[in-house]
């Protein structure tokens, strides 16, 4: 028997039905209204919306208290890199971005670094009288015993004695004016002061080509009075044991002897000295006058009338020693919810040569307030579109050159370094941007260095930052105001973190900071009490310096279309070209360096109109999703066609031949270095070969322009 037949009641959204029970009305609202609020927050859901709103909260959460209380607690102690004290600053670091719930590690490298073991300076006198300099700086500080004394890190030891011969800045030119003298410092100890466009590295350098046995060098008294000016001598670009690779433990290192290591060192001891030091030895030359072209910008202050050699001599003795020694970097990552496989970096390094007050914790103490206020817009449900990355670099002070843009012995900040050889192949392929913070606040004035496609950027975001200094004003405005225009600059130099970033994986790069420059820099005079005395009392420029930094990353972050226009990169390679043409012999043709640029112009136009057609289908609610993905990879990999694989000739790390550091540092072009090379050392050659090298410089940046092109356009040729 079957059994009975059932009937299945069917309800369509047309059916009348029994009103659901009140509490069930009551949750259905609830949730409702929840998922509308979560709308609101949600990056994907309102990206324009969303992005005021959190720009609007990351700046009404600044804190100079907080910015000062960072500081105070990282300038304790000195901490050098590869000492104990640096352990401290790693540590406390790392708690601070776990207290704020973000991921967090670290990366350790094993590089080589370079301490002092014990120096000695005396003068000996015609009178038979002498002098026992006190090579250690005047500090009414507790912990001053603590503090590294004053040296050149990879200074090689020895001991010498001879006549001293003062070289002005140690640069050519002003060896060839003692020649015209008839000096010869050959066998003798120079005597060299601090600028000229030239860096430390590069006065050893030309010093031991001179003959020179040994260098002292002193800065003016411009300085704090007793402040001794430390810094590195070596050259090329990281960790010496282990170029153009990482040093991680375990791994492939050269041995101290091996000849590619040697060449990174000078074969001189040279140190550095106060000025009050300096003084006594100078004032004590006798032999040739000064030359004319020097009188006048010697300081007054000083007595030197005349340049030796001698008779004064000097008993010198250094000795240091060189080992392998773990750095760390630290790090806080925010995964993106849309793209977390695109990176924004922020990265300040945390080492000092001393207390580093300035430099560079007036900036770390930036990035640790960046850190707090994306830890509160996470709570109130902010998450990124793209992944954002906090760098805290270690022994930054061992690669750099100084803080003004010398160009000559072509050293990078060591463990932002070794991160990018290490991750070179993912950051090609992923990194959007890296943003550099090195001194937030050396004193008054806004500086900011860009590639040309971020300077829009710059720009809008200096306009929504109130100015530390002009009531009522923007950074925007004081900075405009100031310059007549906004003068950006750009990243040729090698004096900070963004050189391995910029110049050797060809990512787009910002660098800013406030005020040109300081006068404790590198010495043990940079501590909590000068920079809240002289260069920033209220911390109203750590926090400007903050807001620019943390909105910059915000907008790479959160933007659905990267916020590049190339059109002003096309505008500037006009500029550079035209710059360089006045430079040039008729016969060199820069015709495919113009051709290029057209090219590079015309793909930036096309582009321009693409954002324009995807802006308007992305109001519309249109799905354009895959489109702006293709689109940002377009924006973001232009810059690595500026890169040649083979690099710059002689220096092949250095890989842009756009911005990067050319090989003279009296050249006259802070841009196109192959070019600017090229220039410069081919003076010994005949007028054919010469204007043929160049040639071959000019062609090889157009060839780089046009892939930049081809890669912005996005099809194959």
């Amino acid at each position: 028997m079957s059994p009975p037949l059932t009937t299945t009641t069917t309800t369509s959204i047309f059916s009348p039905s029994k009103p659901p029970p009140p509490l069930y009305t009551f949750l259905f609202f609830t949730a409702l209204c929840f998922l509308a609020f979560f709308y609101t927050l949600n990056p994907s859901q309102n990206p324009k919306t969303t992005l005021f709103h959190t720009t609007t909260l990351f700046l009404s959460s600044s804190s100079n208290s907080t910015i000062s209380s960072y500081l105070h607690s990282l300038t304790l102690h000195s901490h050098l890199a590869g000492t104990n004290p640096s352990l401290d600053t790693v540590n406390y670091v790392f708690s601070f971005f776990k207290k704020l719930k973000l991921e967090t590690h670290i990366r350790e490298y094993q590089v080589l670094l370079s301490y002092p073991v014990k120096s000695s300076l005396s003068a000996h006198f015609t009178n038979g009288s002498f002098v026992n300099f006190n090579m250690n700086e005047f500090v009414d500080f507790s912990e001053s015993e603590k503090i590294v004394a004053p040296y050149h890190a990879y200074s090689p030891s020895g001991t010498v004695h001879a006549k001293v011969v003062f070289v002005n800045y140690g640069r050519e030119v002003d060896y060839n004016a003692l020649g015209v003298s008839g000096v010869n410092v050959s066998g003798c100890v120079v005597l060299a002061r601090k600028g000229g466009g030239v860096n430390r590295g590069g006065v050893v350098k030309i010093a031991e080509s001179k003959g020179a046995i040994a260098v002292l060098l002193y800065t003016e008294e411009g300085r704090v009075s007793g402040g001794v000016e430390r810094g590195t001598v070596m050259r090329g670009a990281g960790d010496p044991l282990t170029p153009g690779w990482a040093g991680v433990e375990g791994g492939e290192r050269l041995g101290l002897e091996d000849r590619e290591a040697l060449e990174r060192f000078p074969k001189i001891p040279s140190l550095p000295l106060s000025f009050g030091n300096a003084d006594v030895i100078l004032g004590s030359l006798g032999g040739h006058a000064l030359p004319p072209e020097w009188r006048n910008s010697v300081d007054t202050r000083s007595r030197v009338l005349r340049v030796g050699p001698g008779p004064t001599t000097v008993n010198f003795t250094y000795q240091g020693e060189k080992k392998v020694t773990t750095i760390h970097n630290v790090f806080a990552v925010i995964k993106g919810v849309e793209e977390p496989d695109r990176y924004v970096i922020l990265g300040n390094h945390r080492d000092a040569w001393t207390y580093g007050a300035v430099d560079p914790n007036s900036g770390t103490a930036a990035l640790l307030d960046i850190a707090r206020r994306y830890a509160l817009l996470m709570q109130k449900g902010w998450k990124p579109r793209r992944t954002i990355i906090l760098g805290s670099w270690d022994a930054e002070e061992f690669g750099m050159v100084g803080n003004t843009p010398s160009l000559f012995s072509h050293l990078c900040a060591m463990g932002s370094t070794e991160w990018v050889e290490q991750n070179l192949v993912n950051l090609g392929a992923k990194a959007v941007a890296y943003l550099n913070v090195d001194c937030a606040v050396q004193g008054p004035g806004f500086f900011a260095g860009a590639t040309p496609q971020l300077d829009n950027l710059v720009i809008d975001v200096t306009k929504k930052v109130k100015d530390p200094e002009a009531e009522g004003a923007t950074v925007y405005e004081k900075w405009a105001a100031k310059n007549q225009v906004n003068t950006i600059q750009r990243l040729s130099g090698v004096d900070s973190d963004f050189a391995p970033f910029l110049q050797h994986a060809g990512i787009p790069s910002i660098d800013i900071y406030y005020g040109r420059d300081f006068p404790v820099y590198h010495t043990a005079f940079d501590s909590y009490e000068w920079l809240t005395k002289h260069a920033d009392p209220l911390f109203h420029r750590h926090v400007a310096v903050a807001g620019i930094w943390g909105l910059l990353a915000l907008h790479l972050a959160d933007e659905s279309i990267l916020p590049f226009d190339y059109l002003t990169y096309v505008q500037q390679l006009q500029r550079h070209t035209g710059s360089l043409s006045r430079l040039l012999d008729r016969n060199i043709s820069l015709h495919p360096l113009v051709n290029s640029i057209q090219e590079l112009a015309s793909a930036a136009k096309e582009v321009e109109y693409e954002i324009k057609q995807l802006r308007e289908q992305e109001s519309r609610g249109g799905h354009v999703d895959l489109k702006l993905r293709v689109l940002n990879d377009r924006l973001m990999l232009a810059e690595r066609g500026f890169l040649d694989v083979e690099g710059l000739q002689g220096r092949q790390w250095f890989k842009h031949l756009i911005y990067g550091p050319p090989s003279d540092y009296e050249s006259k072009l802070d841009f196109f270095p192959g070019i600017a090379d090229a220039l410069s050392q081919s003076t010994s050659k005949s007028q054919q070969n010469r204007q043929a090298a160049i040639q071959h410089e000019i062609w090889r940046v157009a060839r780089a322009i046009e892939r930049a092109a081809s890669a912005l356009k996005g099809n194959l040729t």
